[in-house]
């Protein structure tokens, strides 16, 4: 009986231990992307966007981007899971909307020379997915 409240005991310390990580620090992690280039800059006067959906979760379902309205002539794209587009937009004020199983929308200030992200976050629906624009957090 002994050795089995030890054994268990061992067993809760293994599998608490062995799931601990730590990340980088925000130090490390600018140092592994110091060189990199964004694939595209603003155009001359105007700002670009960057709408990105790293999560695999929901991978096949499309989310719509939109730009100041749900009209078909304001879509700028779509994304799906690890995937991002980008699109200019003029100086001033915006709404950028998201469509999956919801509507989603995030408004923004552009000033030309900017360059903006938009974080897609999927989450559980009723029928697909759902999802959630959000700034990402800045390191």
């Amino acid at each position: 009986m002994k050795h089995n409240i030890m054994y268990g005991l061992l067993a809760v310390m293994f599998f608490t231990l062995s799931g601990c990580a730590t990340l980088p620090s925000p130090e490390a992690m600018k140092a592994d992307i110091s060189g990199y280039e964004l694939p595209k800059m603003p155009e001359a006067g105007k700002a670009i966007v960057y709408v990105v959906r790293p999560s695999f979760v929901g991978t096949l379902i499309k989310f719509g981007v939109f730009v100041d309205d749900k009209e078909v002539s304001s879509e700028m794209g779509y994304t799906k899971g690890v995937q991002y587009i980008y699109f200019n937009l003029l100086p001033g004020e915006h709404q950028i909307l998201s469509k999956a199983e919801n509507w989603a929308s995030i408004n923004v200030i552009a000033k030309a020379g900017d360059i903006l992200f938009i974080q897609q976050e999927p989450k559980m629906g009723v029928l697909i997915a759902r999802n959630e624009l959000r700034v990402p957090q800045e390191y």
